[in-house]
């Protein structure tokens, strides 16, 4: 980080989960209105103790990484200030003589009180937070029914959110004059330690190579490629999609036609459903939607968390469960088909409260989104919008026959299957499906739904 403050009056722009310069609406509000005014630019991020706290070593260290990389693109101008935000964003734009803090708009719970704040605190002297832009194509609530209601279900969502469009990715502004200013830590403050070996490698043009890579071959294959793990077929740009590395419109923007670019824009579009769907319904994060949901009977004493232990070092006795599970340990991330696998196994084999592995993935995966994970949680768990039938209960030897036909992606990460030392599995799954078919049928009586 820049260690001295630059002269001159500035405007200032605030990073939060858009740590990139090309394509980002808010910056260049900021360059626009600094060019306008004959003042700087004084890029700021603030390290949130609430934010960080909730985040694992593998989101912390990718972070990290972005934002050196997000310095080194600017000169070496990034300012790096400790939360709360509400104090650390008012004092700096104090600092640097500015009226204005630039900022893309957050659509997370935390993040909207959060920006509540930081707007009152910049009032009380005078200045103003301009919120320009999201981490999404379409912004959270302005895609809805003919009524004006929000989606409940993804299809008609995706076809309205077709319809609405987007507007095409903006080039990286050039010459910027920037302005720096002293910070209190350095990335490596934040997180130099993950706990996966094999994390990607962070920041923006990280990010660029991801999408090259991914846009030049594998989407070619994607409708097919994408649900199988023994298969290097999927994007691999979530975690640049959670950090704002890149943003969904420069990937849309390079998309062609056909079923392989139409099931990859599909993708994006349950990104931003439930994006949408948190937008409208908070406290959706950390309960279940649905009546239903909240009735549903959980397993707790010795024998579960000896399950949920089993589980979470991929130890079940079932391999492609257990190959997901420590694939998420070695690398931070996890294919989307064994998510769902896993999620399954955990809500309906184990009966374990979906909560508990909803906080354990955002523990332990860099791509942590709390409105992705934790509304596809709840998908599985048949408790959200949208939710698959709670009757559709994975069979993980039949997911495995289909997905990792010659075992490929389990000897990858469970190398000692059909040895002595890998356990038998720890529940029978065919008895654990009818027992989680009998709890959601007494759930569905106590929610009074026929």
């Amino acid at each position: 980080m820049a260690a001295g403050p630059g002269p001159g009056r500035a405007v200032v722009v605030w990073f939060r989960r858009d740590l990139r310069t090309a394509d980002h609406p808010a910056l260049r509000a900021a360059v626009d209105d600094a060019a306008a005014s004959g003042r700087r630019v004084a890029p700021l991020f603030v390290a949130d103790g609430t934010l960080l706290a909730g985040a694992g070593a593998n989101r912390r260290a990718f972070l990290a990484g972005s934002l050196s990389a997000l310095d080194a693109g600017m000169e070496g101008s990034l300012t790096l200030r400790w939360g709360p935000a509400a104090r650390a964003v008012a004092e700096f734009a104090d600092e640097v003589g500015a009226d204005t803090v630039y900022a893309t708009g957050d659509c997370t719970p935390y993040g909207r009180r959060r920006d509540d704040a930081v707007v009152q605190a910049l009032a009380g002297t005078g200045r103003t937070l301009a919120r320009v832009g999201s981490p999404y194509a379409v912004s959270p609530g302005r895609v809805r029914t003919a009524a004006g209601a929000p989606y409940r279900v993804f299809t008609p969502f995706r076809r309205a959110w077709l319809d609405h469009g987007w507007p095409p990715p903006e080039g990286r502004p050039v010459g910027v004059p920037w302005r720096s200013a002293p910070s209190e830590l350095a990335p490596t403050d934040i997180g130099s330690g993950p706990d996966a070996p094999d994390l990607p490698p962070p920041g923006e043009e990280a990010a660029s190579d991801a999408a090259d890579r991914f846009l030049a071959g594998p989407v070619a294959s994607y409708a097919e490629d994408r649900d199988r793990p023994d298969r290097e077929g999927t994007s691999r740009l979530s975690p640049y999609l959670r950090f704002g590395c890149i943003h969904p419109r420069q990937l849309l923007a390079r998309l062609g036609e056909g079923a392989d670019a139409a099931t990859f824009r599909s993708e994006l579009a349950w990104r931003e459903f439930y994006a949408d769907v948190l937008w409208h319904h908070p406290e959706s994060a950390w309960s279940s939607l649905t009546p239903v949901g909240r009735y549903l009977r959980w397993d707790s004493g010795p024998q579960s968390e000896e399950r949920f232990d089993a589980w979470a070092a991929g130890r079940t006795g079932y391999p492609l469960v257990d190959a997901g599970m420590r694939q998420l340990l070695a690398e931070g991330w996890m294919h989307n088909r064994v998510r769902m696998l896993v999620a399954s196994f955990l809500v309906k084999d184990l009966h374990i409260d979906w909560r508990r592995g909803a906080a354990l993935f955002m523990e332990r995966l860099v791509d942590g989104d709390l409105a992705s994970n934790n509304h596809g949680w709840q998908w599985v768990a048949g408790t959200g919008t949208d939710a698959a039938p709670f009757h559709r209960v994975f069979n993980p030897k039949v997911q495995a026959g289909r997905f990792d036909p010659d075992g490929s992606y389990v000897a990858r990460y469970v190398p000692e299957v059909g040895g002595p030392d890998y356990p038998g599995p720890i529940v029978d799954h065919a008895t654990e499906r009818l027992e989680a078919l009998a709890r959601w049928q007494e759930a569905r009586q106590s929610a009074g739904v026929p």
